[in-house]
């Protein structure tokens, strides 16, 4: 197991985090998403803490970090902001930020606001789609749509009382039923974990505020195809900084037309396809990934 420290940020919230390799190693810090840990990232830790400093975060709402209740709490700029927190608290000054999943969504904010800082020196995102091709996707993307139905229902109040009474492990059961088959890849030890951390009511609806504080609109199935002017999202600058995605090419949730036209969101962007691959890239293939992740940071400067 890797070793745990608590981190008090200048807000006041308390991050659990790992902290490994050497302190003057270049920085990698590593955003897990919904709905696991740190130790979504603990095969790249292991293969890269012997050059680089590692650090990840148990994020705002998971785990044994602090948990605030209101949903205001979990708004994209909080969740940016713990980000540039921890390494000002960890004396850090310049980065790569790397994240899958809601760490990849944050990850894509904390990278745009790092360049103009010159804080973030590179970003890996793995399977976490541009907010602005996906805003675009879910209206246009009848298949898009159809896979992000589950976002309608992790926002939806009125199934508090299921969570109150089944936990998020119950909870999601009832929401994906069905939907995934029953090939589970994650080692037996790391989903019994997850299954005692999702008994933790407050960590449930602490997780569940990511989705209910997004700005982010998935329409229903019977609503137009067509963007709504009101819904348009803002223009956000090129990401110009050195940047790797990997998209796993058979995620359920999250379709391989999200890549499409991202070239023109991100100009310095390595693309790897990872096949025979489902949504968890980081421990579905993590040789494939720990690969990619050697050339790209071997070849991009600090």
């Amino acid at each position: 197991m890797m070793a745990m420290q608590r981190v008090t940020l200048v807000s006041g919230i308390e991050l659990d985090i790992v902290d490994e390799g050497p302190r003057d190693g270049p920085a990698l810090i590593f955003l897990h998403g919904f709905p696991e840990s740190h130790r979504t990232w603990r095969h790249q830790i292991a293969h890269l803490s012997d050059r680089y400093r590692c650090i990840a975060p148990d994020q705002r709402g998971y785990r044994g970090s602090s948990k605030p209740q209101d949903v205001a709490s979990y708004t994209p700029e909080k969740l940016i902001g713990d980000v540039f927190q921890l390494a000002d608290a960890l004396g850090i000054e310049r980065f790569t930020i790397i994240g899958h999943d809601w760490g990849g969504a944050i990850a894509w904010g904390v990278a745009l606001t790092g360049q103009m800082s010159g804080r973030v020196a590179r970003a890996v995102i793995a399977n976490a789609p541009h907010p602005v091709g996906f805003t675009r996707l879910v209206w246009e993307n009848r298949n898009q749509r159809q896979a992000s139905q589950y976002f309608r229902a992790f926002r939806d109040t009125a199934n508090n009382p299921i969570v109150r009474e089944l936990g998020l492990g119950g909870f999601l059961a009832k929401v994906f039923e069905g939907r995934f088959g029953s090939d589970d890849p994650m080692e037996p030890e790391e989903r019994a974990q997850l299954m005692r951390d999702y008994e933790n009511r407050d960590a449930a609806f602490a997780m569940l505020n990511w989705y209910r504080a997004s700005p982010l609109y998935v329409p229903e199935m019977d609503e137009p195809y067509a963007l709504p002017a009101e819904r348009a999202p803002l223009p956000l600058p090129p990401l110009t900084m050195p940047t790797l995605v990997l998209w796993a090419l058979d995620d359920l949730a999250l379709l391989p037309e999200n890549l499409d036209g991202l070239e023109t969101m991100v100009t310095d962007m390595t693309l790897v396809r990872v096949r025979n691959c489902g949504h968890f890239v980081p421990w579905e293939a993590p040789a494939v990934v720990n690969a990619a992740l050697d050339v790209f940071l071997g070849r991009t400067p600090a």
